[in-house]
């Protein structure tokens, strides 16, 4: 049976002058056939001779067959570069002639012209290849990955309720909660970050940060430089509100009291009544 939307390997069925008719075996009924273009055809091509081809839809909605490799097949997932953003929806450019639909309804946010994004490849119910960009439950649970591991991956979802999702290595499932949110991203960005847990089915969590110990001299370094850059004292302190020391120094209260603790038992500080002061 041919497949819309995969790498197949065909046998040439019939000749013409206008390209090649494919079969998945020897029967060469045209409606069990599909055409290769001439200008896909190599020279000598002949009946019986076997093509890998990658089988999708022109523009007139028809089935058709080429042997240039697209960027993504079914159900697989990859990075496209959005050419044009319509009324109808988005397009992509996914390496072969006719360009990818990406319909409002399959985006997780609004996407804009040479925006990159992580997408799927699916058949929708008009029998049409179409991208997605909610490959939640297309990602994979069996990561090679264990607990303080370093890990790259995209942000291809956020929600408020929960965090930041990411693709590690574009194909296994992660979540970066909303604990561990302490600078703002955005859809579509990279990621480096630590795993802080495998959960029992597989999924990953992250952390942006270094485990406790590492990130405190980070941490000590953000606030004394910004102590510098304000001549020497900050108004924060330990009971200062966890809202304005995560806007000042985009912390958490916690790792803010630790890191000014570092500064403390190094004698690089002191805390006054009503901040923190440069020894």
């Amino acid at each position: 049976m041919i497949q819309l939307g995969k790498i197949q390997t065909l046998t040439v069925a019939k000749t013409t002058d206008f390209g090649v008719y494919l079969a998945d075996n020897d029967n060469s009924r045209k409606e069990d056939t599909i055409l290769l273009p001439k200008n896909q055809v190599a020279a000598g091509t002949k009946i019986g001779d076997q093509l890998s081809v990658f089988v999708y839809k022109d523009s007139e909605d028809r089935p058709i067959a080429t042997q240039t490799t697209p960027k993504l097949t079914l159900k697989e997932i990859a990075v496209l570069k959005v050419k044009e953003v319509t009324t109808i929806g988005a397009f992509l450019d996914w390496g072969i002639a006719k360009d990818l639909f990406l319909p409002f309804k399959e985006q997780t946010h609004p996407v804009i012209a040479d925006e990159e994004v992580l997408v799927s490849l699916y058949i929708d119910k008009s029998k049409r290849l179409c991208a997605t960009m909610k490959i939640y439950d297309m990602l994979q649970t069996d990561s090679p990955y264990g607990k303080d591991d370093k890990v790259t991956g995209i942000v291809y979802e956020i929600i408020p309720a929960f965090g930041a999702f990411v693709a590690v290595d574009n194909k296994y499932s992660a979540l970066i909660p909303n604990k561990e949110l302490h600078t703002k991203l955005n859809p579509g960005e990279t990621v480096t970050a630590r795993v802080t847990m495998v959960q029992a089915d597989g999924k990953l969590d992250l952390s942006l940060r270094e485990k406790t110990y590492l990130q405190l001299d980070s941490d000590a370094e953000i606030i004394y430089e910004k102590l510098t850059a304000a001549g020497g004292f900050l108004p924060f302190h330990d009971k200062s509100e966890p809202d304005a020391i995560k806007k000042e120094f985009n912390l958490s209260k916690n790792a803010f009291k630790r890191a000014i603790g570092r500064l403390m038992k190094d004698n690089k500080i002191k805390i006054l009544e009503d901040g923190i002061q440069i020894v």
